[in-house]
C-alpha cells in the first residue's frame, strides 16, 4: 500500500528517526466495522444482542427527553425539557485514508511509522457500550465486544494492543469479565467508567423507577468506587494487581452541573475529561485505595496533565491546615476565654455597650455558628478528611498520588508544563504525564500530526528534552510495566529498550 504512504513528508517520522528512545501512544481510538461487529456480537447473543448493542450505544451518545433526542427536537422543546446539547462530528471524515486507517486493523499497522510511533494501545469507540445496556444483557454483551477486538488484532500484537472493556455496577461482575478480558482473550489493558450512576435510595424508595422513569432519570449520584461507595471493591483492585492489569479510563463530566448547556457542545466540552477524571481520582485517593493497593497503576486519559499537579499541590497545602495537628488551630475547646473576656472588656465597650455576658456565653456568641451549628461536635476519624488514606506526611500524598496515577495528555496540549514544573509541585516533582495522541477522534484531523507537534512543545520552550522523552516513552514505559514487567515482552518495544532501561529511572 506504498501508494498510500506520506512516510517520507511526515514531519513526525522525520522527528521519530532522530531519537534513539521508542515511542509510547497510549490512546488511540479505533471504529468498528459494523456488519462484522454485530455478526460477532449475534454469536453471542442472537439478534437480541444486536439489538441491546444499538440501545446501548444510541444512549450513550445522545441525551434524550419525550423520547426524542436533541436533534429530533425543536429549540422550544430542548428548553422544556433542558436536553443537554450532545457531542456531533466527533470523528474525522474529510481525510478518508485516516477515516480508512482507523477501521482497518492492517492499515493501522502499516501506517504507524508514518505516525512516528512503535507501539500503541487501542480504544475501539464501542468498547463501552455495553455499560449501558441492561443489567440481564450487560455482560454477555460486554464480552462479545472485548472477544470481537481481541480476535481481530490479535495477528497485530508486536505493535498493537486493544484494551478490554469492563463493567463497574458490581465489584463481582467486574471481576468476572476482568479474568475472562485477561485469562481467555489474553488482553492486557482495560477500560473502564471512572463512575457508576446509581439511584438515591431515599428518592426511589418513594418514587420507584418503574412508576416515575422521568423522577429516576435525575433522582441520582455517581459512585466513583472509592470514597462512600455502596460497594467494597478491594476484591477488585485486588485481582487487578493479582493479574498485574494498568486500569485506564476516560471518564467525562459533561451534563455535570455547569457542562448542561443546551445549546453549546463546546461549552459541556471544555475541561470535562478532567473534572470527570478528578473525581475518579480523589475517591480513590481519599477512599485508601491507592495506600492500600500501591502496586495499583491507573491511567486517566483525554483531560490533560495540569490537573495531576493541580490536586497534587492543593492536597499538600490543604494537608497542613486540616491534618489532625493542624487542625488544632480550629478546635473550639482551645480557645481562651479569659484571653478572650479580657480583650472584649479593653476594646469592646462600644459594641458590647447593653449587654452582660458571662465568659462562657461570650465565648460561644464569638464562635457562632462555627461552634453551635452542629447538634455535636466530630470525634475520631470523622475530624480527617485524610483518615482513609493513611496521610502522615506530605511524602505519603506524593506516594498515593503521584506514584499512581498517569496523565493522559494529547500533543497540543500546552498545559503539560504544569505536570514537569517540578520547581512548583511539592517535593519536586514531575507528575507522570503520558503521550496520547488521541487520533481518531475531532482532535486530531491528520494522524501524521500529533508526534511533531509535541515536539513544537520543545522547540517553542514549553519542555525540555528530557521531559519530552519522558512523556512520550519514559512515563508510558513505567505506566504498564510497574503494572506488569512482562508487559512489552515479545512488541516492538521490548528490543529497543534493551540497551536503555539500565539507564532509565523508574520511581
Amino acid at each position: 500500500m506504498t501508494e498510500y504512504s506520506r512516510l517520507k513528508t511526515s514531519r513526525s517520522a522525520a522527528i521519530k528517526s532522530k531519537l534513539d528512545y521508542p515511542i509510547i501512544d497510549t490512546d488511540v481510538h479505533t471504529n468498528d466495522f459494523t456488519p462484522a461487529f454485530e455478526d460477532y456480537i449475534a454469536h453471542y447473543g442472537g439478534a437480541k444482542l444486536v439489538d441491546e448493542l444499538r440501545k446501548a450505544e444510541s444512549s450513550r451518545l445522545n441525551s434524550k427527553s419525550n423520547g426524542k433526542d436533541w436533534y429530533q427536537q425543536t429549540p422550544e422543546e430542548r428548553q422544556y425539557y433542558r436536553t443537554i446539547r450532545s457531542p456531533w462530528w466527533a470523528r474525522v471524515t474529510r481525510n478518508t485514508l485516516d477515516l480508512a486507517t482507523y477501521t482497518l486493523p492492517e492499515l493501522f499497522y502499516e501506517r504507524q511509522a508514518e505516525q512516528g510511533s512503535d507501539y500503541s494501545v487501542l480504544f475501539p469507540n464501542n468498547v463501552l457500550a455495553p455499560t449501558g445496556a441492561s443489567s440481564e444483557s450487560r455482560q454477555l454483551l460486554q464480552r462479545a465486544v472485548n472477544h470481537y477486538h481481541a480476535d481481530i488484532y490479535r495477528k497485530y500484537s508486536d505493535r498493537l494492543t486493544p484494551v478490554a472493556g469492563i463493567p463497574m455496577n458490581t465489584p463481582q461482575e467486574a471481576i468476572e469479565e476482568l479474568e475472562f478480558a485477561v485469562k481467555t482473550l489474553g488482553l492486557k489493558v482495560i477500560n473502564i467508567p471512572g463512575g457508576v450512576k446509581r439511584p438515591i435510595k431515599a428518592i426511589a424508595d418513594k418514587y420507584p423507577a418503574d412508576q416515575f422513569p422521568e423522577i429516576a432519570k435525575y433522582a441520582s449520584y455517581i459512585d466513583f468506587f472509592g470514597l462512600d461507595s455502596e460497594y467494597d471493591y478491594d476484591p477488585f483492585w485486588a485481582k487487578v494487581v493479582e493479574l498485574g492489569v494498568p486500569i485506564t479510563t476516560h471518564y467525562g463530566s459533561q451534563g455535570w452541573t455547569g457542562r448542561s448547556s443546551i445549546s453549546n457542545y463546546m461549552n459541556n466540552h471544555i475541561g470535562h475529561f478532567a473534572d470527570g477524571s478528578q473525581a475518579f481520582a480523589k475517591a480513590l485517593f481519599f477512599g485508601g485505595v491507592t495506600k492500600r493497593f500501591p502496586q495499583l497503576r491507573v491511567g486517566m486519559l483525554e483531560g490533560g496533565a495540569d490537573w495531576g499537579a493541580h490536586v497534587y499541590i492543593h492536597l499538600v497545602d490543604r494537608f497542613s491546615k486540616r491534618s489532625i495537628k493542624g487542625l488544632q488551630n480550629y478546635n473550639p475547646d482551645l480557645t481562651d476565654s479569659d484571653q478572650l473576656y479580657e480583650l472584649f472588656e479593653r476594646f469592646g465597650g462600644e459594641i458590647t455597650k447593653g449587654y452582660s455576658l458571662s465568659k462562657e456565653e461570650l465565648t460561644k456568641t464569638v464562635l457562632g455558628s462555627s461552634f453551635t451549628r452542629h447538634s455535636r461536635q466530630p470525634v475520631g476519624t470523622e475530624l480527617e478528611d485524610f483518615a482513609a488514606a493513611g496521610i502522615e506526611s506530605i511524602e505519603d500524598i506524593r506516594d498515593r498520588w503521584v506514584n499512581s496515577f498517569f496523565f493522559g495528555s494529547e500533543s497540543d496540549d500546552r498545559t503539560i508544563a504544569a505536570a514537569f514544573n517540578n520547581k512548583a509541585n511539592p517535593l519536586g516533582v514531575k507528575i507522570n504525564a503520558i503521550y496520547s495522541s488521541d487520533v481518531g477522534h475531532w482532535d486530531v484531523p491528520d494522524l501524521t500530526d500529533p508526534l511533531a507537534e509535541s515536539w513544537d512543545l520543545v522547540v517553542e520552550g514549553v519542555i525540555s528534552e528530557d521531559d519530552f522523552k519522558a512523556y512520550v516513552f519514559g512515563n508510558p514505559y513505567k505506566f504498564y510495566t510497574q503494572a506488569n514487567p512482562d508487559f512489552f515482552k515479545g512488541t516492538a518495544v521490548e528490543s529497543k529498550v534493551a540497551n536503555i532501561t539500565k539507564n532509565l529511572v523508574v520511581s
